[in-house]
């Protein structure tokens, strides 16, 4: 039988979790109820406060006495974690609370694998969840209403809750078909680099790979990173960077500093372009800084503008790029479109600026084993050439 861990406070969540508990269960999955709360509880469960505190390398009782509410929110948290790493079954994992209690829950699934689902109901959902999701597939709801008491709103999402994790957990508690042993190849994509990446995704298939392709909307890009670290990898074909330019400039797509450097620290081999590099990216139009108002702007849609990137700046990524690359210790390839980095960046388009795209180039120019291609990034050609340098330096790494 699919079994469903329930992670909570029940010091404070008691009487949600007890209901939660019986529904799950007349949806035809076991529990295991882990109470993660520090103070003293009237709910049974089958992990108890101290059992989770210890495992967290700290005493529940010495927690109760500091008094310290992010000290026990940390410490219950690395301690779930670690009890979800021990049990036997684990086919979904449902938890609900406010800040402190989605800060626990969001510790304790962190480290388990992708593709195990993941459901928080939390009163913090509506606004930025990057601190809960990070680069996992968590699902988060919307609580609407606090989560203090059952009342006839609660009820309802709650049990929603409960019954899309049973629902997940029976999906999940099926036998796996046989796993495709082809070798896996991350590539990261944009909308103005969709081209390039199916044309390269297209060979990397005909060449005996599994593609995963991750939308470089920050997140992404760290999932890439974190995928690189987990060892899965046979290879990169890392041609859309844009993220870099969201971490110089400040756009809200940021993957943070560490961006292209997994595959590099790890060995992995890569091939790399300067997709999307003429691009920040910010929401709506009227949330751009006003410091950037006379800016190139484009209204990619209504809750995605986009800002061209000066010629400074394309120097400087260009040089951020060249350091990344010369510190992989792996096999690294460098691909350089000469006629344009993105859809927009083209003759005709908003963003075509061959002097800002020079001054990246040539800060490229001496990368070693570096292309440049008389193309433009979306050209066929020059996908399917990034995917049969990458198949080569796979190749003769594994020789």
């Amino acid at each position: 039988m699919a079994t469903v861990v329930l992670v909570g406070t029940l010091d404070t969540k008691g009487a949600e979790y007890a209901w939660l508990r019986e529904r799950v269960r007349e949806l035809g999955c076991d529990t295991v109820l882990v109470d993660v709360g520090v103070g003293p509880s009237e709910v049974t469960a089958d992990v108890t406060a101290e059992e989770v505190a210890e495992a967290g390398g700290a005493s529940l009782q010495a927690l109760r006495d500091a008094g310290d509410r992010g000290a026990a929110v940390t410490a219950m948290g690395e301690g779930a974690a670690v009890v979800l790493a021990a049990l036997d079954r684990v086919d979904a994992v449902l938890a609900v609370g406010g800040s402190g209690g989605s800060s626990i829950a969001a510790r304790a699934v962190r480290d388990l694998p992708i593709g195990l689902p993941k459901l928080i109901v939390s009163t913090m959902a509506s606004g930025d969840v990057s601190p809960y999701v990070g680069a996992k597939d968590v699902t988060l709801t919307y609580s609407v209403v606090d989560i203090a008491g059952l009342n006839r709103l609660s009820r309802l999402i709650l049990g929603n809750a409960a019954a899309a994790a049973a629902g997940m957990a029976k999906a999940h508690a099926v036998p796996e078909p046989a796993p495709d042993e082809r070798p896996l190849v991350a590539a990261s994509m944009f909308g103005v680099t969709t081209p390039a990446v199916d044309a390269a995704r297209e060979r990397l298939d005909e060449l005996g790979y599994e593609v995963l392709v991750f939308h470089a909307t920050g997140a992404g890009g760290r999932a890439l990173e974190g995928l690189v670290e987990s060892g899965l990898l046979a290879g990169v074909l890392d041609l859309t960077t844009t993220e870099l330019a969201d971490d110089l400039v400040g756009g809200v797509l940021s993957a943070g500093p560490d961006r292209l450097t997994a595959a590099g620290r790890h060995g992995v081999p890569q091939v790399v372009a300067p997709g999307a590099l003429d691009m920040v990216n910010f929401g709506p139009r009227g949330t751009v800084p006003e410091r950037f108002g006379q800016r190139m702007l484009y209204v990619h849609n209504p809750t995605v503008t986009l800002m061209r990137t000066t010629a400074e700046e394309m120097g400087e990524l260009g040089r951020r790029m060249a350091a990344k690359l010369a510190a992989a210790t792996g096999p690294t390839a460098l691909f350089v479109p000469l006629k344009g980095v993105s859809a927009l960046d083209a003759p005709g388009m908003p963003f075509h600026d061959p002097v800002a795209d020079v001054a990246c180039f040539m800060a490229l120019e001496d990368v070693a084993e570096a292309e440049m291609l008389d193309m433009h990034i979306n050209d066929p050609e020059f996908g399917r050439a990034m995917a049969d340098r990458l198949h080569r330096l796979i190749s003769e790494g594994a020789q």
